[in-house]
């Protein structure tokens, strides 16, 4: 049986589809925190039960009769994350999962500026220790992420935010199918996978530029102070921790660990991902 976490969220409830295009439903479980908000997977068929990273004993049922696990990293900040990681990990192994696969981020790495990479990489190192067969998806940075980068642009004309870098960004839908793939066919990615990205790069003078050829209005890129940004931040009612950890984002941005592109996933996929472009152009239609 496949057993997939998460699978409620905007990353698993794709995966999920993607792969009961490719096995049978009976296969397929999925493990949640509100079984309720996955009335429509029971439904089709999908094995649907309670689980919660941060309470491990609902894991043991969750997981039971699993071959493959794959452990959608947590939404937690914090050092709460890496732990709660671990214990989903923890649990697929002590279920008999024969693969264990994990959503990682291109630029995992203990010494990254932005401090989600510092889980991913702690959280890789545990998968890599336990001695089965994984798969660490290394995945794009999220394409969704653009609705919050560009904020009020759309409506002020302006986008301002810290100084940036280039960014592969990647849609969810493209990685829900590369995991898809991952879980349905032996073989097809093992390890620390290769960056899973969109072939094509974008800071934010460039999303700046796209955003008004596609709106017809004039977007002005403007570099705020990461002091001044914090603070305005904060001021708008975004708690500390978390402008902390979205200047992060900008800081490793701009120091370049974004900027990688990779064909492994077109390759997987076998058609070009999804365009910053396209996902920009559908951004600006929904405002």
């Amino acid at each position: 049986m496949f057993v997939i976490t998460g699978a409620t969220g905007q990353l698993g409830s794709r995966i999920v589809d993607r792969l009961l295009e490719r096995v049978p439903a009976e296969t397929v479980g999925v493990s949640v925190r509100d079984v309720t908000k996955a009335a429509g997977l029971a439904a089709r068929g999908v094995r649907v039960r309670a689980g919660d990273f941060t309470d491990p004993t609902t894991l043991r049922h969750a997981f039971e009769g699993a071959e493959k696990v794959l452990v959608v990293s947590a939404a937690i900040r914090g050092s709460g994350a890496v732990a709660a990681n671990r214990a989903a990990i923890d649990a697929a192994y002590a279920a008999g999962a024969k693969r264990v696969l994990y959503t990682s981020h291109q630029a995992a790495a203990r010494d990254s500026l932005f401090p989600a990479q510092l889980t991913h990489a702690e959280t890789e190192e545990h998968l890599a220790g336990l001695g089965v067969p994984f798969t660490a998806l290394r995945n794009g940075f999220y394409a969704s992420t653009l609705s919050f980068a560009i904020g009020a642009a759309l409506e002020t004309a302006v986008l301002a935010a810290p100084a940036d870098g280039p960014v592969s960004w990647t849609a969810h839908a493209d990685l829900a199918e590369a995991a898809a793939i991952a879980l349905a066919e032996d073989g097809a990615l093992d390890g620390v996978t290769a960056p899973l990205t969109a072939p094509d790069m974008l800071d934010l003078e460039a999303v700046a530029g796209i955003l008004s050829a596609v709106t017809g209005r004039t977007i002005r890129r403007v570099v705020v102070d990461d002091d001044e940004w914090r603070a305005a931040t904060i001021a708008s009612g975004v708690p500390a921790a978390a402008a902390d950890f979205t200047l992060g984002m900008y800081r490793a941005a701009r120091r370049g660990e974004f900027a990688v592109t990779d064909p492994t996933l077109e390759a997987l996929l076998g058609h070009r991902p999804t365009s910053a472009r396209s996902v920009l152009t559908a951004i600006a239609a929904r405002a």
